[in-house]
């Protein structure tokens, strides 16, 4: 017997304005289509879960993992696109013969996480931990089912690449140039984040695995 799945909402244009508001970001996307298939890429995401908004996501690696003390998803993926972003004017700045396509960069910063809705809702939590042998847990991970929701309205290939490959999935890839650069600023936000105190105290044995020693932040005293 197959697990249900939960019927899709509508996606309106009340539901692609979240998306702007929440990703301003994606005003910088130069290619107005691969503009537009960004933020359709959010709202298919979003009405296929039980989330209306990327703010109503909690700021979390995984579900449970990396909780973060305050903020929400839209603060990560904000946060990575920006440091990729830098990443890539650096080097576009110091060596002017590279060729890095900033709007792929961009795009793949702000859609990295798209599957989180999918990996995130509450029911499918409830019904993946209810009985993991019968669809897993979860059924896929959010890279995986990102890389649905890309090839579902079109994203390019070189945006699709970096959804699945930004994790571990990717260290079975060669990863492309934007891929790398996405890849290496989503795991330094985490780093950051841990090595700033900006994650919950549940992340300790993940932190000390990773050689990281949290700093007290500035309103915590002691």
């Amino acid at each position: 017997m197959s697990t249900s799945q939960r019927p899709s909402r509508p996606i309106t244009v009340e539901l692609r304005q979240t998306v702007v508001e929440d990703l301003p970001e994606v005003s910088l996307i130069q290619n107005e289509d691969l503009r537009n298939k960004v933020v359709e890429a959010w709202a298919y995401a979003l009405a296929e879960s039980s989330f209306d908004r990327i703010t109503s996501l909690p700021a979390e690696g995984n579900p449970g993992v990396f909780r973060m003390k305050r903020g929400t998803q839209a603060d990560h993926l904000r946060g990575v696109t920006r440091v990729a972003m830098a990443i890539a004017d650096e080097f576009q700045t110091s060596f002017p013969e590279t060729d890095i396509d900033r709007d792929v960069i961009i795009a793949g910063g702000l859609v990295h996480d798209v599957g989180k809705p999918w990996e995130f809702d509450p029911v499918n939590r409830d019904k993946w931990t209810g009985d993991p042998s019968r669809a897993g847990l979860p059924s896929l991970r959010h890279p995986v089912y990102g890389i649905h929701v890309c090839f579902a309205v079109g994203l390019p290939e070189e945006v699709i690449h970096i959804v699945l490959a930004h994790p571990y999935e990717g260290d079975f890839l060669v990863r492309s140039l934007e891929s790398t650069i996405v890849h290496r600023a989503d795991s330094l936000w985490w780093a950051v984040a841990g090595a700033s105190g900006l994650l919950d105290p549940s992340s300790k044995s993940v932190l000390d695995s990773r050689k990281i020693s949290p700093r007290k932040l500035r309103n915590e005293g002691g």
